[in-house]
């Protein structure tokens, strides 16, 4: 059963021509998490806060359980579309303890029901001991962590969070992703999740949408998105892509390090770009090779080497945490993937 329909949104800002928002639409099932995944300015929060009724649309249809909320004749108000929000700035009532601040949407229950879900929601976001306290008296990580409680507290049917894990630190952004994932899939409740985090998008996604310039560039399963991808931009956003000329071949694609044995529907000498990952490249030290190393990027289980072609070219190749060479060594590059990779057509 389809919870949210959103079609051909499209807004303005400024009295401007260029669309904040450019003719958007998909669908959300029951119990789904959609992420809305993309760079500084791409349209993610402005369509996120046209669902919730925080802005109206200029044109486009947003519907909730088939109800109509926003259209051109049609502008319900935001507390009356039943939705949580989870705001990046927190907008907690800093007159109200942190246990009153998550009961602020539980009126209308008895006095047992709001004192055991205010309790639940303590549990879930680590407060418990810090029931008592005011806004003024927690970390920016605490706070955030109360605001994403209360706008759980009611058990929505759509959960709308703009980059709720923004303010804490990694091991404790990566422990809430699980148990807030967990929390929304026993509820059953509809999620829309804007980030600018290709990871976290990546592991709260149901399905996955890529945003640029107002528009969706891709909207798939993680699994789709980043090994599937349909744009040039989508790889390159999702998966830090190098992209390695090459020309289509009877026996598959040549390129400067070698041939890729992999089949293309396309006919022999087109032009093509393949999409390569640090993981798609490895490397062999030899002095007549294809390549110099240039750099390496030490991330602790792992380093990164970049890598210049003769051509000029970069790529990147990861190696093992103990596999340690020096800047101007040659190699021989060469690609690794075991799975096949994602060519864009140059014709």
């Amino acid at each position: 059963m389809t919870a949210l329909e959103v079609r051909n949104l499209v807004k303005h800002f400024h009295g401007t021509q260029q669309s904040a928002v450019n003719n958007i639409s998909f669908e959300l099932s029951n119990g789904e998490i959609l992420a809305l995944v993309g760079p500084s300015g791409c349209g993610k929060t402005t369509t996120l806060r046209m669902i919730a009724g925080l802005e109206r649309p200029d044109s486009g249809i947003v519907c909730l359980n088939d109800r109509v909320v926003a259209s051109e004749s049609v502008f319900v108000p935001p507390e009356k579309r039943g939705v949580g929000m989870v705001f990046q700035d927190h907008a907690l009532f800093p007159h109200l303890t942190v246990s009153e601040n998550i009961a602020f949407g539980l009126r209308g229950q008895s006095p047992a029901q709001i004192r055991q879900t205010v309790g639940e929601m303590l549990h879930l976001v680590g407060l418990l001991p810090l029931s008592k306290r005011y806004p003024h008296a927690l970390s920016g990580g605490e706070r955030q962590r109360v605001a994403l409680a209360r706008a759980l507290a009611p058990r929505p049917v759509l959960v709308l969070m703009d980059e709720p894990f923004s303010s804490l630190d990694a091991d404790l952004r990566m422990e809430m992703r699980e148990h807030v994932r967990r929390i929304l899939k026993s509820m059953q409740a509809t999620v829309i999740f804007v980030t600018h985090d290709q990871e976290e998008a990546l592991y709260m996604g149901d399905r996955l949408a890529v945003l640029q310039n107002g528009h969706i560039e891709q909207i798939g399963t993680p699994e789709e998105i980043f090994h599937e991808s349909n744009t040039r931009f989508v790889s390159e956003f999702m998966g830090d892509s190098d992209f390695l000329m090459g020309k289509v071949t009877s026996g598959g694609i040549l390129t400067e390090i070698g041939l890729l044995k992999q089949v293309v529907d396309l006919p022999v000498s087109t032009p093509v770009e393949i999409a390569l990952r640090a993981d798609d490249i490895d490397f062999l030290v030899d002095g007549s090779g294809n390549s110099v190393i240039v750099e390496r990027f030490f991330r602790g289980a792992f380093n990164i080497y970049r890598l210049r072609l003769d051509s000029g070219q970069t790529l990147h190749a990861s190696t093992s945490h103990t596999q340690i060479l020096p800047v101007g060594m040659r190699v021989r590059a060469f690609i690794s993937a075991e799975h096949p990779l994602t060519i864009f057509s140059e014709a």
